[in-house]
């Protein structure tokens, strides 16, 4: 009797142990918390806001604004798995809807996530070493990685997976430049710009052009070092930003004719990030300088059918002066709305803002850690 008793003491504290473990300290259950007034005829239902989450801290996580309830919902990767012990896991660095599925790429994690887009139920992991972003085309998934460990200057090229977004397994895998980033496609290629971040000053500076067809790079056009992000306009140009070197080489915006794949026209102002909607490209640059040890924060607008810097910037009520560190920005394609994100000091909740097409503050929320990417939902 007493023999069972110890048994069955010991069974629930094990138990009881076991949950305890299982809290893990960087994960944090779901908050809701109305942001802005409900617009239930809004076309697009909802955004997805991936947190990067500081590297080394498995601090990623996954919120989700309902745009007809004006609910923002914090951490709802966790209350929707909570099975998953370690939450979504280590950087997450990029972030789409295709179908019904949800894609989440994972970085530091090594991973690419799949949930259902409606619930952000896991639906499945694919094993991607340092994967960076995720496009797609016709059925299929294209996801850019890195390979090697991070920060490796000796790290391989780095690759592009080719995913059946069906079968949710690999299908074809092509080489590219070193430690590539942001890709776009167009008509029937692939363009993937290669930063070479691994070892500086030795930087890549190159766009890989893959034929989809035969997945094969068939190409490289030759822009300048450090590229990073990179975006297709409606009249088949590409527009790729440069990071530049840190130091004297500065950040520069660089348009691409994929007609003739070479450089058509650079553009003398920084860009760390950009979103082309309609003729209106957005861009925001933070240009760090190790000579300074500062950041200069800039915003500016460029007309893609002219080609030309737009007079105004997005930000017009001089709300921009309270952003910080602006680090993720995307438009809403029926209301003009501007999605700026502030990472603030990387280490805490960052800030969503959302502004009007005239540019003056509709609301603004607090996010998880260092607020990124996002994804729209219809």
């Amino acid at each position: 009797m007493i023999k069972n008793q110890i048994t069955l003491v010991l069974s629930v504290l094990f138990v009881a142990l076991l949950g305890a473990c299982r809290k893990d300290p960087g994960v944090t259950p779901e908050q809701n918390e109305t942001a802005f007034p409900a617009t239930p005829l809004s076309v697009v239902k909802g955004l997805y806001v991936l947190n990067e989450g500081n590297m080394n801290m498995n601090k990623a996580s996954l919120d989700y604004v309902d745009l007809r309830t004006g609910v923002y919902r914090r951490n709802i990767y966790g209350q929707a798995n909570p099975e998953v012990v370690k939450g979504l896991g280590d950087v997450g660095n990029d972030i789409g809807v295709y179908g019904s599925k949800l894609y989440v790429v994972v970085n530091v994690s090594n991973k690419l996530e799949i949930l259902d887009a409606k619930t952000a139920k896991k639906i499945k992991q694919i094993d991607i070493t340092n994967c960076r972003y995720i496009t797609f085309n016709k059925g299929k998934a294209y996801v850019s990685a890195y390979l090697g460990k991070v920060g490796d200057p000796n790290a391989p090229d780095g690759n592009i997976s080719e995913i059946d977004t069906g079968t949710l397994e690999i299908k074809r895998k092509v080489d590219v430049g070193r430690q590539p980033e942001e890709m776009a496609i167009v008509g029937e290629k692939l363009y993937i710009a290669n930063s070479g971040g691994y070892s500086p000053p030795n930087y890549e500076r190159t766009i890989s052009v893959i034929d989809l067809n035969s997945f094969t790079e068939i190409k490289r056009i030759d822009v300048a070092i450090n590229l990073s992000r990179l975006k297709a306009d409606r009249y088949g140009d590409l527009y790729v930003t440069s990071r530049g070197d840190y130091y004297h080489i500065p950040s520069r915006l660089y348009v691409i004719d994929t007609r003739t794949d070479q450089v058509k026209k650079t553009f003398d102002i920084a860009a760390s990030n950009l979103w082309i909607d309609d003729d209106t490209a957005y861009i925001y640059a933070t240009e760090w300088s190790y000579i300074q040890q500062k950041n200069t924060i800039s915003y500016s607008m460029i007309n893609v059918k002219d080609e030309t810097v737009m007079s105004r910037k997005f930000i017009t009520d001089g709300t921009d002066s309270q952003i910080k560190i602006p680090y993720g920005i995307i438009v809403d394609p029926n209301t003009k709305d501007v999605y700026v994100s502030d990472a603030k000091d990387y280490v805490t909740p960052g800030t969503l803002y959302c502004f009007d097409p005239n540019g003056k503050k509709k609301w603004s929320v607090v996010t998880g850690d260092i607020p990124a990417h996002f994804t729209f939902v219809y």
